[in-house]
């Protein structure tokens, strides 16, 4: 929490991206009895899991043990999950008459699941480890709505976008007003801090995403709770990092596509940032693991504001034990300021 203000840390916190996933045995046995979906609606386990990942880590927080896709079935649309897949959103929205069905949502009913995992992992976890809640930005969520599942370029999204644009503000106004309202519901419940994913922002360019993107983003990370740090992190963003910071988030979260220093000097020193190891590189030797994680530290500086987190999320054949290692190396290597001034003073 005190990295998400900008403040001095005894060592660089590091939390990761799926944490709580494949890689872990106990998770591969609880899935093979119990369906994704079922899982995430299970306020127990999902607690248990999330809780069981930060302890066997000793990573600095937990995430909430949910999926960015919970809030499709209140709109109005149908999910599932299928191992090949991914994903599977019916009907996709393809048509401005499709917005026109959307609902309103309310997590206090709707989602109800997810606020008790939120109120049961808080209770569960360690008093001293933070938890993170999230949920996805409105052009990712609109993303999966319109390709009805994941894509390798987005082109329906992107097409949908030009032809129809009077539709696609209004769409995007209505999952932006819906989205603050379940992560406020989130806060509500007991998360200490946000992480808004836009995982598929990066399909567009800059003069795209200021016109048909940024608007929406603002008024979502502008509703969400004052004092509530919030965490703003897509994928194959490097040329939207300035129109990003401008979108909002105490915490820009960086890909493994970008360096750290060069990211963080075009960001301004007046924001934290979090990032960003490429997962593949938790597949190599522990020595390597250790090597790569020294470079990024380095590249912080030892500045206040920086989390140490994956560039993406932890890839599900990751050896565990390798994970682990990481997590100790940026304990072990980082040294952070013990006083100074805060990236906000």
């Amino acid at each position: 929490m005190k990295a998400c203000r900008g403040e001095p840390t005894e060592v660089t916190p590091v939390w990761l991206m799926r944490q709580a996933g494949r890689y872990m045995k106990e998770y591969r046995e609880l899935r093979d009895r119990v369906p994704f979906l079922q899982l995430c609606k299970n306020p127990d386990l999902a607690a248990e899991i999330a809780v069981k990942a930060t302890e066997q880590l000793g990573v600095d927080a937990a995430i909430l043990f949910a999926d960015l896709l919970l809030i499709v079935e209140p709109l109005g649309w149908e999910l599932e999950y299928s191992r090949a897949d991914g994903p599977v959103v019916t009907p996709a929205l393809r048509d401005p008459a499709d917005v026109r069905r959307l609902r309103e949502v309310e997590p206090e009913e709707s989602l109800a699941y997810v606020l008790e995992a939120v109120r049961r992992t808080r209770t569960a976890l360690d008093p001293s480890k933070p938890l993170i809640g999230f949920a996805a930005a409105p052009f990712t969520l609109a993303s999966y709505l319109i390709e009805g599942g994941t894509s390798r370029d987005y082109r329906r999204t992107r097409a949908f976008m030009h032809r129809e644009a009077v539709a696609w503000h209004t769409l995007m106004e209505h999952l932006s007003r819906n989205l603050a309202r379940y992560v406020n519901a989130q806060i509500a419940a007991g998360v200490q801090a946000i992480q808004v994913f836009d995982t598929w922002v990066g399909c567009l360019g800059p003069a795209d995403y200021r016109e048909f993107v940024l608007p929406h983003s603002q008024s979502l990370l502008r509703s969400i709770q004052s004092g509530v740090p919030v965490i703003h992190f897509g994928t194959g963003t490097a040329g939207l990092l300035e129109v990003m910071r401008e979108a909002g988030g105490e915490i820009i979260g960086l890909d493994h596509r970008v360096e750290l220093d060069e990211a963080w000097a075009r960001l301004g020193a007046d924001v934290a940032v979090q990032g960003n190891l490429d997962p593949a590189v938790l597949y190599a030797a522990p020595t390597y693991i250790r090597l790569r994680t020294q470079r990024i530290l380095e590249q912080a500086g030892g500045r206040p504001g920086h989390i140490f987190n994956l560039g993406h999320g932890i890839l599900p054949d990751t050896p565990a034990d390798h994970v682990r290692t990481l997590v100790d190396s940026v304990h072990e290597l980082s040294t952070c300021p013990k006083s100074g001034h805060s990236i906000s003073s």
